[in-house]
């Protein structure tokens, strides 16, 4: 099946998912709420498409799926086909959102894509292979993340606020949200939601690094170093001796801080490794999913992305 023949396309992130509906004259965009970690993933998956497929009255033959953590008991494309099996939908693909994201920023070109949001993935690839850094979640990666910053913020604030650590203007940010500092952590330990409200203060420090506060700089300019390093690891393992230059592309929440994108561009060029240009993306995580179908059996990602077909 390729794209010619209609295509639901999903990104599917833990903060929102946004669906392309192709087929006709026109395509249909829409958003939904973003995946419920602590529920099974193939159902929440097959409930998009349903409300997609009701919400355009499209019925496509093919589902794509670019998933944030995506793991291997839930890459199960056969799985999901049955789940939609009342749909019509004929047939489904499912890759890791670092697979999507590479080839909506890059399609078919050779370089490496970090994504950075509340998490943060790596993912390059090289004329035979592949390799994929960081993506191991808030407890034990995701340096440089929207929730990386969130964390040290709320550390520089704690220590600033006891006298452990040298004043800053995020003392007043955090006590915006929770007024006595000295409760903060029990607030914060009893959400449900922590793990974005922690992700949730990397805006902040973006906006006081631009206004010259040095902690938020400095906690921007370590969040920069961490994600050109993953950058240029992941390319080191999929250079060539004779390889000339990779493009990088930078996207997500987290590069909508210039401070933070100027200093992971200074960064990178700094880092050794593989020559690496940073170049602006050619597409969306979105036009990634949607590649899934059509991409080619010779593309060293071919073997990341799990399939299904039915007569």
């Amino acid at each position: 099946m390729s794209a010619s023949t209609g295509v639901l396309a999903i990104d599917a992130g833990q903060t929102g998912m946004k669906v392309r509906v192709l087929g006709g004259a026109r395509s249909d965009d829409l958003t939904f709420d973003g995946i419920r970690t602590h529920e099974p993933l193939l159902p929440q998956l097959a409930d998009v498409g349903r409300a997609a497929i009701d919400r355009t009255g499209k019925t496509p033959d093919l589902v794509t799926a670019g998933i944030s953590g995506l793991t291997d008991r839930d890459a199960d494309a056969d799985a999901l086909l049955q789940l939609l099996a009342d749909s019509g939908v004929r047939g489904a693909a499912v890759a890791h959102d670092s697979t999507t994201s590479f080839l909506g920023a890059l399609g078919n070109g050779r370089g490496a894509v970090v994504a950075a949001g509340t998490g943060v993935v790596t993912l390059a690839v090289g004329r035979d292979a592949t390799a994929r850094v960081d993506g191991w979640g808030h407890v034990m990666g995701d340096a440089g993340s929207g929730y990386w910053i969130g964390r040290e913020a709320l550390d520089a604030a704690m220590r600033a606020y006891d006298g452990r650590g040298p004043h800053t203007a995020l003392v007043d940010v955090v006590s915006e949200r929770w007024p006595d500092l000295s409760q903060a952590y029990i607030a914060l330990q009893a959400a449900e939601d922590r793990v974005s409200i922690v992700a949730s203060f990397a805006d902040p420090v973006a906006r006081l690094a631009r206004d010259g506060d040095p902690i938020a700089g400095t906690i921007t300019r370590r969040a920069a170093g961490e994600l050109a390093r993953s950058v240029t690891t992941a390319l080191s393992r999929v250079a060539h001796a004779d390889d000339d230059r990779f493009e990088v592309c930078a996207v997500g929440g987290v590069f909508r801080s210039r401070p933070l994108y100027d200093a992971f561009a200074v960064a990178l060029a700094g880092a050794g490794g593989p020559a690496a240009t940073l170049v602006a993306a050619h597409g969306t995580a979105v036009d990634g999913a949607i590649a899934l179908a059509d991409l080619d059996p010779a593309h060293p990602l071919w073997s990341a992305v799990h399939r299904a077909t039915r007569a």
